[in-house]
């Protein structure tokens, strides 16, 4: 039986993909073999020797360790694309909102309670103060042109009648498919933002992005330009923005990722962090993340994962050696020379690079003693070792 622990609720779909007769499942597991998890922190977390893989029921892992997972040989996982349709829609949502000012309009409307009949002419009187453009024939710029990001461009393009255009340097062929053929490419950034009424961004955080909205792209967007920022708060230089939206450089920010510095700053909408906040996206992700699990346990099977290579297997046609190792010279022949000492006689082989973590399985009739996986172990640079057999 594989042992699950869950830090968070997570959806009972999870079922669906671990069946009682090899799982289970229990947010009290002491020793578990995989962890699903949502949002709980794990950096302070100690993980037990056995633990093999975490299954992250959503796209962003900044509450979980990396690099000290890589090193202790779990696997990480996540599930990108999966509660896209509910960030899409919410980023559609942002875009209106960000022409139009409807967020203060209701606000607004809410100081109304108690005039009585004096109402509807106070609404006629005022509403002049919210008017905003419409969608229809303006350029809409997308940054990151990922699962959300074709979703929201294709339905601004499709749905809204806006003049899209995209820049993505690491598109990947499904959403370069699933883009409309409407859809302009952009050769960088910069040919964005100088063309677009509002740009979206859908960007990962990391330390080449963080800050990826200050003055100096703010400067070469258009005047009046709107912003819209779903990925992470620290994508954008929070003094940079006011500053813009202050001077009127910026017509609107709108955001997923509420901040102290943002929260009531004038021509700022802050959105709790909603854009996955659907019953469907959270069944999604589970059901997504709870199959990564799966197959990475009982085959070996990597999918989606953030730290290790894409190595995608079947069942083993009769035995199996997985081996998770540093990404550094001479491991191959290291590990095939070691193999070919013990006696190991392999079928097939395949090796998979990500970074500084490689994967290498290899193929067999049977597998090997303990005394030969031992001496493998021993070669610098393996991380883990795993054993399936059919």
């Amino acid at each position: 039986m594989y042992k699950i622990q869950t830090l968070n609720a997570i959806s009972d779909i999870i079922h669906t993909q671990l069946s009682a007769d090899k799982y289970t499942v229990s947010k009290d597991e002491p020793v578990p073999d995989a962890i699903l998890v949502r949002s709980a922190a794990m950096h302070e977390m100690e993980f037990n020797k056995e633990l093999l893989a975490i299954g992250r029921a959503g796209a962003g892992v900044n509450n979980i360790p990396i690099d000290r997972c890589s090193k202790e040989g779990i696997v990480v996982f996540n599930t990108p694309g999966a509660n896209a349709n509910a960030v899409a829609e919410l980023v559609i949502c942002g875009l209106l909102m960000s022409g139009r000012n409807i967020a203060g309009g209701i606000d607004w409307a809410k100081g109304l309670k108690g005039q009585g009949a004096e109402v509807g002419k106070l609404v006629e009187k005022g509403k002049s103060q919210f008017v905003g453009p419409e969608m229809r024939g303006k350029t809409l710029g997308v940054i990151g042109l990922g699962a959300i990001g074709a979703i929201v461009a294709n339905a601004a393009s499709r749905g809204l009648g806006m003049n899209v255009i995209g820049f993505d340097p690491f598109i990947s062929v499904e959403s370069a498919w699933s883009l409309s053929t409407s859809v302009h490419r952009a050769a960088s950034a910069d040919e964005v933002v100088a063309q677009a009424d509002f740009i979206t961004f859908h960007i990962p955080l990391n330390d080449k992005t963080r800050g990826t909205i200050n003055a100096d792209m703010i400067a070469k967007m258009k005047d009046g330009a709107g912003i819209l920022n779903f990925s992470r708060g620290e994508l954008a230089d929070a003094a940079a923005v006011k500053e813009a939206l202050a001077s009127g450089k910026l017509r609107s920010y709108v955001t997923d990722f509420p901040s102290d510095e943002m929260i009531g700053v004038d021509k700022v909408v802050c959105i709790p962090h909603l854009g996955a906040s659907t019953p469907e996206s959270e069944e999604n992700c589970a059901r997504m993340a709870a199959a990564e699990i799966r197959d990475y346990l009982e085959n070996g099977s990597i999918r989606n994962s953030v730290n290790y290579p894409e190595v995608q297997l079947g069942e083993p046609e009769a035995a199996r050696v997985l081996v998770l190792h540093e990404n550094i010279p001479n491991m191959i022949s290291n590990i095939t020379a070691a193999a070919a000492k013990e006696g190991i006689n392999i079928e097939n082989m395949i090796n998979k690079s990500k970074k500084d973590m490689s994967v290498t399985v290899m193929e067999m009739a049977e597998l090997p003693s303990k005394h030969a996986l031992d001496t493998l172990a021993e070669l610098q640079g393996i991380i883990r070792i795993r054993t399936f057999a059919k």
